[in-house]
């Protein structure tokens, strides 16, 4: 298959072009910024570009991947954004749907991010009992800034585009795999391998099982048709354990996993004292297929082997 991926030079793009390649894949990379996987260096806000690449290269896939991520909002003004994440968002689109196109399928990543709002976010501070229970239902979706408030538009110019050409497209609501610190770590935390394994409990996966879940959705996305979906490490907790998830996280995983105290206690890690948010990924599993490889447990035991235990 001839595969296009936008935001192939990103840490994401690194990792999912040469799985693509590998599996026999013909992938084209586009992306602004210059890579090892990148083929054509430019942006998806330029449309005339992205109408060649899509017909030069008869491409029958799209993972879009490109964007201005979170990080950017300090360098880079709202209307970049749009121009980026919206407008660029809907040239693929449209290209991929105009007529002699060979585009059969789509896949676009999107961001656990659009669904946080400022409540969310500041649930502890404001005394919120329990932990918000996150899936695909959840509603309303109130982003908080340009990054949550343009992948969202993206989305719905997505579902638009399905319902207007029948054209299959799958999102990607990925939780956290950047390797970059974590600008809401909590101050108790003071190590960022502690934080991101922290994270695997809730919110976080890795990069390898993020560029998994695209390979499987553009595989599946002609038999599912439109569809959105959380992917993130499979979360241990129920939504019975959100009240004392809020009140103190420490007990409840040592429910799950006895023995993370003595393995923390090892390297001087802590847990989360609360956890205020936990991302469900359980419709990945049932309808795309999907699971994620790595998850807090593994995690624990890759400590122990490092340790020598």
């Amino acid at each position: 298959m001839n595969i296009l991926v936008t935001g192939s030079s990103g840490w994401l793009g690194q990792t999912l072009v040469p799985l693509l390649k590998s599996a026999g894949q013909t992938v084209t990379g586009l992306d602004p910024v210059p890579g090892q996987g990148t083929d054509i260096v430019g942006s998806v806000a330029d449309r005339d570009l992205v109408r060649r690449v899509l017909r030069e290269r008869r491409i029958q896939g799209i993972i879009h991947g490109g964007a201005l991520h979170k990080p950017h909002i300090a360098i880079h003004d709202s209307s970049q954004f749009i121009a980026t994440n919206v407008q660029g968002t809907l040239n693929l689109l449209e290209e991929a749907t105009a007529e002699g196109s060979t585009v059969d399928r789509f896949v676009f990543t999107s961001t656990t991010s659009l669904m946080i709002s400022q409540e969310i976010r500041e649930a502890h501070k404001r005394g919120i009992e329990r932990a918000f229970w996150i899936d695909e239902e959840m509603m309303p979706l109130e982003p908080r800034n340009i990054y949550g408030v343009s992948k969202l538009a993206a989305e719905h110019l997505s579902r638009m585009v399905h319902d207007a050409t029948g054209l299959p497209i799958i999102i990607l609501r990925t939780a956290r795999f950047f390797p970059e610190e974590d600008d809401m770590a909590h101050e108790i935390i003071q190590s960022g391998p502690n934080t991101k394994a922290n994270e695997y409990l809730f919110r976080r996966l890795t990069v390898e099982d993020a560029a998994a879940a695209h390979i499987v959705a553009l595989d599946r996305a002609p038999q599912i048709g439109f569809d959105t979906f959380i992917i993130s490490a499979l979360t241990p907790f129920s939504p019975d354990d959100c009240e004392q998830l809020m009140k103190y996280a420490p007990l409840v995983v040592d429910r799950y996993f006895p023995r993370y105290r003595e393995i923390y206690a090892r390297r001087g890690w802590t847990m989360f004292d609360y956890i205020d948010r936990v991302y469900d990924s359980h419709k990945a599993m049932r309808r795309l297929g999907f699971v994620c490889q790595t998850g807090f447990g593994d995690i624990l035991i890759q400590l122990d082997r490092e340790d020598g235990v």
